[in-house]
C-alpha cells in the first residue's frame, strides 16, 4: 500500500506538536529554577547547617558541599573521631576561601530519651539553625521472616524516630524565628519496596508521609520541608547494613558500587535546597519507572517484584 505524503506530514507535525507542548513548560520551569538557585546561592553564606551521619558517606560530601558554599556548619554522628577527621579535611580544602571552622558535635540520633538536651546545647552554638539536613540513616539485608524485632525496630529508631524526634526538638526555634528548611534524605525504596529490604523501606515510607504532614503543618510559620529520594550511592551503607539477625552485612553491594557517587547526590540536594524544591528523586531510569509502575500500573510491578524475590532466594 504506497503511503500517502500528506498523512506522513500530519503524523509527524503532530508529534512535533506534542513535543512542543510538553517541552515548553518543562523548559520554563527549568529556567525559573535556575533563577531561584540562583538568586538564593548569594543568601548562603553564614547560614546553619546542621547535618547528621556527618562522618562518612553521602553525609561527609553534604559537609564539603555546603561548607564549600559559606556555611557554618555543625557536624553530627556518634564517631567523634571520624568528625574531627571530617573537620580536618573541610579545614585543609577550603582553607584559601573564607569560612567558618565547623562544629564537632557527637549525636546519636537513637537515643530519644536525650534529644532535647541534645538540641538545647546545639543551639547553645548560634542561638539558631537554618538547616537542619537529616541524612543519618541505616540499612537491612533480610526478609521479613529472617528479621528479628531488634532489627526493625533499630531500623526505625534510626531512620525514623531518630529524624522525628531531631526536628521536632529544633522546630520550635525555627517558628519563634519565622523561617529554616529541614531537609530529609530519604530514599527511592520510600516510594516502592524491594524484597529483603521490609524493614528499610518501611522506615523510609515512614519518612515520606512524614514529609508531607510536616510540610503543609509548618508552611504558614515560614518553615520549608524537603525531601530528596536519592537511589543506589556509593557509600558504605551496604557494608554497615544489617542482617535479619541484626550481625553486620559487611559487602559491598553490585549495585551500591555502581550507584551515584556521593558528591553528585550532595550537589543536587544543595540545588534542591537553592530552589525550594518539596519532593524529588535522583536516581536512574529503573528505580523511576518502578515509581511510575507502583503509581499506574501496580500489577506488573507487583509481578516484577514476586519474579525478583524468587530469585534472590534461589542465588542464597
Amino acid at each position: 500500500m504506497e503511503e500517502n505524503p500528506e498523512e506522513k506530514w500530519t503524523y509527524y507535525g503532530a508529534l512535533v506538536k506534542t513535543a512542543k507542548y510538553c517541552f515548553l513548560p518543562y523548559l520554563v520551569m527549568q529556567i525559573l529554577g535556575y533563577l531561584k538557585e540562583k538568586r538564593y546561592r548569594d543568601c548562603l553564606p553564614g547560614k546553619v547547617v546542621l547535618i547528621t551521619g556527618a562522618s562518612s558517606g553521602l553525609g561527609e560530601e553534604l559537609a564539603h558541599t555546603f561548607y564549600k558554599a559559606g556555611c557554618k556548619l555543625i557536624l553530627c554522628a556518634r564517631r567523634k573521631e571520624e568528625l574531627e577527621r571530617v573537620r580536618t579535611d573541610l579545614l585543609a580544602t577550603c582553607s584559601q576561601e573564607t569560612v567558618f571552622p565547623p562544629i564537632v558535635f557527637p549525636l546519636n540520633v537513637a537515643d530519644l530519651n536525650g534529644m532535647q538536651e541534645k538540641v538545647e546545647k546545639i543551639l547553645e552554638i548560634y542561638g539558631f539553625v537554618d538547616i537542619l539536613i537529616n541524612n543519618a540513616g541505616l540499612s537491612v539485608r533480610g526478609s521479613v521472616m529472617e528479621c528479628v524485632d531488634d532489627v526493625y525496630i533499630k531500623l526505625m529508631m534510626v531512620n525514623f524516630f531518630g529524624t522525628y524526634k531531631l526536628t521536632r526538638c529544633l522546630l520550635p526555634s525555627m517558628i519563634a524565628r519565622k523561617e529554616g528548611r529541614i531537609v530529609c534524605i530519604g530514599s527511592v525504596q520510600g516510594k516502592f519496596a524491594l524484597p529483603n529490604r521490609s524493614a528499610y523501606s518501611a522506615s523510609k515510607h515512614a519518612l515520606q508521609a512524614f514529609c508531607d504532614s510536616l510540610r503543609a503543618e509548618v508552611a504558614d510559620d515560614g518553615i520549608k520541608v524537603t525531601l530528596v529520594s536519592p537511589g543506589y550511592i556509593q557509600t558504605n551503607l551496604s557494608r554497615n547494613a544489617l542482617t535479619g539477625t541484626g550481625k553486620v552485612y559487611g559487602k559491598l553491594d553490585e549495585t551500591t558500587a555502581k550507584g551515584a557517587s556521593a558528591k553528585d547526590v550532595a550537589a543536587f540536594v544543595l540545588k534542591a535546597v537553592l530552589r525550594d524544591q518539596k519532593d524529588v528523586v535522583t536516581a536512574g531510569l529503573a528505580p523511576r519507572l518502578a515509581i511510575w509502575l507502583r503509581s499506574w500500573l501496580p500489577d506488573i510491578y507487583f509481578e516484577i517484584m514476586r519474579r525478583r524475590a524468587t530469585k534472590e532466594r534461589k542465588s542464597l
